[in-house]
């Protein structure tokens, strides 16, 4: 009998190096995240994170090596919403007067193609994913509130129910614990945690390896564009406590924000999915 084959990696770097226009930030990077897996990548100012992240969005240039994303060189990537997106910002209130369900219904643009939302059936798939979404992230009972009244903690647990809107195959968090308290900090890891321990792969930018820990499997520590250190914390699948404690010098420090080159904007939203979980503290 022939031995099944392994499933390929969500995100597979080879030699990548990636910058805009003529300057490059990430050098001959070897990274692969596998299906399943959550990744926490570290490292100081400057240092890459981002746009490591930005890069498999299409949004920062390969200019040597290759990424694949979901078996697919990034260039030939069309399934956009099996990615779903949480960009480092703290708040979505804008100046445009938006109710919860409004900004997580975005992430449905990705999933369902225009005339097949016009449908009644496709209509009610979007309220149900988008429900569901909202359920996943403790704000069920916000649905019709303005985004604007809601707290720090809250609106980036609405940026999460957007991106699980689409129902993804891969989630990208930049700073998802950055600018809330702690309580907050507690509800958004619930979160992570239950959809980690659903299968989803995970790559979590952050300072902070302390509030995502019991989440992450491995920490990847970038300098200089360059990867220093891959440690894993845990086996896949293993969602209990972590078994090793990597320790990081530039973990923890909530002062550390991204700029220069490696500040991130947000894209355009193909974002994204729906799994139950329960959330704490809002």
């Amino acid at each position: 009998m022939t031995a099944p084959h392994a499933a390929p990696p969500v995100l597979a770097y080879r030699g990548a190096s990636i910058g805009y226009g003529a300057t490059e930030v990430v050098h001959g990077v070897d990274l692969e995240v596998a299906s399943g897996d959550c990744v926490a990548l570290l490292g100081p100012n400057g240092s890459g994170k981002t746009t490591l992240v930005r890069a498999a969005l299409g949004l920062a240039t390969l200019t040597a090596g290759s990424l694949e994303v979901l078996g697919t060189p990034v260039g030939d990537l069309t399934r956009r919403a099996a990615i779903g997106y949480v960009p480092q910002r703290h708040t979505v209130a804008t100046s445009v007067p938006a109710t919860v369900a409004e900004v997580v219904g975005v992430g449905r643009l990705a999933r369902t193609d225009p005339v097949r939302r016009l449908l009644p059936a496709g209509r009610r798939r979007d309220r149900t994913a988008v429900a569901e979404a909202l359920d996943a992230v403790g704000l069920a009972d916000r649905a019709r509130s303005s985004v604007g009244e809601l707290s720090g903690g809250q609106q980036r647990r609405v940026l999460i129910a957007r991106a699980l809107a689409s129902e993804p195959e891969l989630m990208l968090l930049d700073e998802p614990t950055a600018g809330v308290d702690e309580a907050s900090q507690h509800a958004l890891v619930e979160v992570l945690a239950a959809l980690v321990g659903r299968g989803v792969s995970m790559v979590i930018v952050t300072h902070e390896l302390a509030a995502v820990r019991g989440v992450v499997d491995r920490a990847v520590r970038l300098v200089d564009g360059r990867v220093r250190e891959d440690a894993r914390l845990r086996e896949p699948g293993d969602h209990g406590q972590p078994r090793v404690h990597a320790h990081h010098p530039d973990e923890d420090h909530s002062c550390d924000h991204h700029d220069g080159a490696d500040a991130v904007r947000e894209p355009a939203p193909f974002l994204t999915s729906p799994w139950g979980a329960q959330s704490g503290a809002r």
